[in-house]
């Protein structure tokens, strides 16, 4: 009977949840009446929704899995993929966000990723807008797939359901509220999952700290458990390599590409609102990562000091909710788990709908397409990527950390060096963004499948580097668009009114 009773205050506490997440989409559905609001929120998006929106976005159910689970197994050495991406998330808003919202929203009415590479490069023949589009295409689907087995985890472990069960739950939760809200919808959730995550991650290492008696007698569990066994939980250096520490911190890489994040960028209300945006997103991003570091370590020292077990290091978070808290707290600290998987996917959904419906139907193929087809095709465009995640997330086995870092390698190195080139060289031309991205998106799937088993790196590292010398090579051996150069100098000119 008790279990029964902890079992409906937790599906209580999930349906209320997602009925609210629900009632969002269904609301913006009724004000979304076009391609621009359903992909960019009619760029009316303020800067704690836009900053909180990339946030949730970006971390998903690696935050609260992938990352706390990386730490119980291994120790702080897996910080330093914390430690890069909180640099990396920096510089991109620190330098990308400004240029790019400006070239997206002033110079050209941009409203995907493919979009914007078109604009910039004044790409006639469609190539670019092609190539960019397949690999938001190929990197997104495996990118949703750990969204799916995420959610799939958390409702196989919350509610003993079979994990295809338990997958298609998850996947129908996150595809309906995306399906009919679109951007707005997705940003206003997002809003309110990021708070819940962040706070999660407050709530969750001060309880275990309470518990363990103080955060000294905390670590003195992890040190002596290390002595025995002769490992070192808590050195950054123990068991790492120059070549590893690389590979962690180049993480940071990747936000230069990420569709989904990069997007935000693109949808604020003004240029002047990026400080602002900074500094909320970045607050909440080191708070968080902390947090999640803290819930790896002290879930260890946790199930040290208790004599318990757990079979896989990705749950800690969920065994630790579970039995440290009343059934209806557990059910919202899930919530907030729950919440990083949705939040995530949607974002990774709506990107991915955009470049079929922008980039492939209007642009390409039907460029008279009146608002109501394009809401038609970009719906069905969700279903159908969403589908095709389903079917590559059915191993209950894939590691969410390993799925995530390919898709992550993918953008970082395809679309982060053009991205990055494009907003500060003037003389890079089109030839040089195709051979940027089709070389980055190779070198990523070559080493990540070939090549990773003789020389470990991570494969953001050789794909980014590749990337940036054929963007180099190839554009210095063109003669530069005329047309293109008084693009990026018009850029230039706005940076100097809109200085913030």
């Amino acid at each position: 009977m008790e279990t029964v009773r902890i079992s409906f205050a937790i599906f209580a506490t999930f349906g209320i949840y997602i009925l609210v997440m629900l009632a969002i989409g269904f609301y913006f559905w009724r004000k979304t009446t076009n391609s621009s609001q359903f992909f960019l929120g009619g760029r009316d998006m303020g800067p704690a929704v836009s900053a909180l929106s990339a946030g949730a976005s970006d971390m998903s159910s690696w935050l609260l899995m992938g990352l706390p689970g990386a730490l119980y197994a291994t120790g702080v050495v897996d910080a330093w993929i914390a430690i890069g991406l909180s640099i990396g998330a920096f510089l991109n808003w620190s330098f990308v966000a400004k240029r790019l919202r400006i070239f997206t929203g002033v110079v050209s009415d941009s409203l995907t990723v493919p979009d914007y590479f078109a604009s910039r490069f004044n790409d006639k023949s469609h190539a670019l807008r092609i190539i960019s589009a397949i690999v938001i295409l190929v990197f997104f689907t495996i990118y949703i797939s750990s969204g799916l087995i995420g959610g799939a985890k958390l409702f196989e472990g919350t509610f003993h359901l079979n994990y295809s069960y338990a997958l298609v739950i998850g996947a129908l939760v996150i595809v309906l509220y995306t399906f009919f809200g679109g951007y707005m919808a997705v940003c206003w959730t997002d809003l309110v999952q990021g708070l819940l995550m962040m706070l999660a991650l407050i709530v969750l290492p001060i309880v275990l700290i309470y518990h363990l008696g103080g955060i000294k007698e905390a670590f003195d569990i992890i040190v002596n458990y290390d002595t025995k066994h002769s490992v070192n939980h808590l050195s950054f250096a123990h068991g790492a390599t120059v070549i590893g520490i690389i590979s962690s911190l180049a993480w940071g890489l990747g936000y230069f590409g990420q569709p989904h994040i990069i997007v935000r960028f693109m949808s604020l209300r003004r240029v002047k609102d990026v400080p602002a945006a900074t500094a909320i997103g970045i607050s909440w991003m080191v708070i968080s990562l902390i947090g999640a570091c803290l819930v790896g370590l002290l879930g260890f020292a946790y199930v040290l000091k208790f004599n318990l077990s757990l079979d896989d290091p990705e749950k800690v978070f969920i065994a630790m909710s579970q039995l440290l808290f009343n059934p209806w707290i557990t059910g919202i600290l899930l919530s907030a788990l729950l919440a990083a998987i949705m939040s995530t996917a949607s974002s990774q959904l709506l990107v991915s709908s955009s470049s079929i419906a922008e980039d492939f139907y209007k642009k390409i193929l039907k460029k008279d397409a009146s608002p109501r087809s394009m809401m038609i095709i970009s719906r069905i465009a969700v279903l159908v990527v969403a589908i095709v995640a389903f079917f590559l997330s059915v191993d209950k086995n894939s590691s969410i950390l390993s799925v995530v870092a390919y898709a992550w390698a993918g953008f970082g190195a395809s679309f982060g060096s053009v991205v990055f080139f494009s907003l500060f060289w003037r003389r890079m031309t089109v030839g040089g963004a195709i051979a940027g991205m089709i070389v980055g998106a190779v070198v990523v799937v070559i080493h990540k499948n070939f090549t990773y088993q003789y020389f470990h790196i991570y494969e953001i590292v050789p794909g980014f580097i590749l990337a940036a010398i054929a963007i180099i090579v190839v554009s210095l051996l063109q003669k530069p668009d005329p047309q293109v150069l008084e693009g990026y100098d018009e850029m230039i000119a706005e940076t100097k009114i809109y200085r913030v």
